[in-house]
Formats: C-alpha cells, structure tokens, sequence
C-alpha cells in the first residue's frame, strides 16, 4: 500500500511506500520502541542477577574492563540494577509515548530521557565499538590472505562488546524519544519550524560550515601520525616505540585506521558540498538524483557517538592516570602522538553531530519547499 502525494513542478501524483510513511510518523512509536528494548535489557539483567552468564562488566567477565567505565562492577550488584533500571524505564518510555505528563512530570521525564540516553550512548561504551567497527571490513578483506595474522571477527567482537553495541542502540532510542516527547508535549508541529532563526536553511548552512572544517581537520591530525608511522618516520614517537610498532603489526592496523579517517574526513566535507546533495556523473545508475537525507544523517549520526564515545575514555583515562600503552611500550610521555590525536576525539565528534544536524535542517528547509515528503 502507498499513499499518493502531489509534485507541485509537475504536477504529477507520486506514491509514498508504506514503510517510508511509517518513519515519518517516528514521533508516534518510538517511546514503545525504547519501552521494549528498556524491558529486555531490564529481562536479561534479572537473568544475570539470578545467576544466569553473560554479566559483560567488571574483571572476570570482560577482558578489558580496565576500558570501561563501569570495571569494577560486579554481577551481584550491576545485575539487580540494571532489572530495576529496565523495568523503570519501560514504564517511562510508556509514559512519554503516550505524551503523559506536564509540569513536573513532565521535567523528571524528559530529564530521566536524556541522563539514560547519554549514559547508553556515551558513557557506558568505551572506544572497542569504534574500533570493532574500523577493524570488520579490514578483517573481512583481509581473511582470505591470512591478515592481520592470528586475528578473526571473534576477537573484533567478542560479547562486552557486542553489549555496548546494544547499549549505544538503547541509547539512541532515548534520545529521539526525549526528542519526540518534547515535541508532543510542547505543541511542536513537525517542521514548522524549519524557517525560524538558527534551524533556517541560510543560518544552518553558515555555521554548519565551520562544523565541516573542524569534523575534517581532526581525523587528518590523526591520520597523520599513523600514516607517518607506516612509512618508518616516528613523528611524535620515540625510535624503540616505532620498531615496536613494526615488530608487532601494529603500524599497519594504525594505517589501515587512518585510511578510513581520512575517507571519512573527505566524506564529511560533502555536507556541505554539491556532491553531498545530489550524485555526482560518475556513479552508476544514480548520477544526477537528490541523495535522500538519511543517507547522509543516519552514518555521520552514527560515527560522532561513536568517535565521541571513544574520545571520551581516552580522556578519562588520562585524567586519572590509568591510561597505559601497554607493558612491552615505552612510557607515555615519550610518545604525546600516541594519545594526543584521540583526546581531540570528543571535539571531533561534537562538531561532526552539528554539522549533521546543519545539513539536515538545510536539506530539510529545501525538502519542504519543493514539497519533497
């Protein structure tokens, strides 16, 4: 079933696929969206707390809880929390799907939304999801040449990890239901907005811009070290740490990195370029047609939580002195280009979620006038 729209240039009727109807109406759903995923989270943590395995924090159940914000946690503990967190939040999720709540409800909702979300998203992963996903399409290429040696998918992506994959897709739940529970409940109407101060197209295209610059100039200081590394120049490093580097193949898995950053840097510059709007000649079969919004969003959404997420335990492990590169490396302060490029990694992310967000509500604006659904 499709529902018929109308191209004010053409004049023409075009259909609108179901399932594209039902994203749009994403502000009516997703609070029971983040309900399930509340109850079972909140389901397998009562498994744990009645001694079921899996528990995927604290030492003795993740390999390197040291990482992690939460590694001195303890299944006889963390477990029964989580079941009563869970259950709390499935009944918030209803509430606010439901548009329940005003005055204070409503502030005690909203600001439960947003602390659960952050904590999800950002606070609870480490940087293993940034480098799961790095690592998978290395690995998978790599495979069938027996590279990198002794490594498969498993190791990528064994289950605390895997966990905080989950956790990050609770936490992006939570966020867009604080966001549509503050719509419903304020009276917002959708994109009636969309022309109104800093959300109008000619606004967000100016400081969207800046966020460009600043999402590309990171990676590339991150690239360069890596990239300098592979070929034998230890910029920022000392000459033991480098032939380390080279004795273990490390250099290479640091290049390989930095190959994507710099792929993605060039990719973000198309949030503000011709090409990030419409297909350039060179693509097959779709040169010359708009780039749907999504696209664009849902990747560059994806990446800044997980570069932010990342970054943030970079930083926090060096504010309490706990961060280590390892017991065959030589000290830290000898090496600044080791752990200098990641601290920038929250900076990154931040400017790349607004420079997503920039692109949306100037394609958004666009979309609204040439009557795009």
């Amino acid at each position: 079933m499709t529902e018929g729209t109308r191209d004010i240039v053409t004049g023409r009727a075009r259909k609108v696929p179901r399932w594209r109807r039902w994203l749009t109406r994403w502000t009516g759903w997703i609070g029971y969206a983040a309900a399930t995923w509340s109850l079972a989270y909140g389901l397998l943590g009562l498994w744990w707390a009645l001694g079921g395995a899996g528990f995927p924090f604290g030492a003795g159940n993740d390999p390197s809880a040291e990482l992690s914000v939460l590694g001195g946690a303890r299944a006889g503990v963390g477990a029964p929390v989580v079941a009563a967190l869970g259950l709390a939040g499935a009944v918030a999720a209803v509430a606010m799907g439901r548009a329940w709540g005003r005055g204070i409800l409503r502030a005690v909702l909203l600001a439960f939304a947003c602390i659960v979300a952050a904590a999800l998203a950002l606070v609870i992963p480490d940087y293993r999801v940034l480098v799961a996903v790095a690592y998978a399409p290395i690995i998978l290429i790599g495979a069938p040449f027996g590279w990198p040696p002794g490594v498969d998918i498993l190791d990528v992506f064994p289950w605390p990890v895997v966990n905080q994959f989950v956790c990050i897709a609770g936490g992006l739940l939570w966020a867009a239901t604080a966001v549509a529970y503050g719509r419903r409940t304020t009276g917002a109407r959708g994109r009636d907005d969309t022309d109104a101060g800093w959300k109008a197209p000619s606004s967000a295209a100016r400081w969207g811009r800046w966020a460009v610059y600043v999402s590309f100039i990171v990676p590339i200081l991150y690239a360069v070290t890596r990239g300098a590394w592979a070929l034998g120049i230890p910029l920022g490093i000392t000459d033991g740490f480098l032939r380390w580097l080279q004795s273990t193949g490390l250099v290479w898995a640091g290049a390989a990195l930095a190959a994507l950053a710099v792929g993605g840097a060039i990719l973000t510059l198309g949030l503000v370029q011709h090409w990030g709007e419409v297909f350039p000649r060179w693509i097959p079969f779709l040169a010359g047609r708009r780039v749907p919004i999504w696209l664009a969003v849902v990747p560059a959404s994806l990446v800044s939580v997980l570069v932010t997420t990342a970054g943030l335990m970079f930083v926090r492990l060096t504010l309490f002195g706990t961060f280590s590169l390892g017991e065959r490396a030589p000290a830290l302060d000898e090496n600044w280009a080791a752990l200098a490029p990641e601290l920038l990694w929250p900076i990154w992310g931040v400017a790349l979620s607004m420079a997503t967000l920039a692109y949306y509500y100037r394609r958004r604006g666009k979309d609204k006038h040439c009557d795009r659904p």
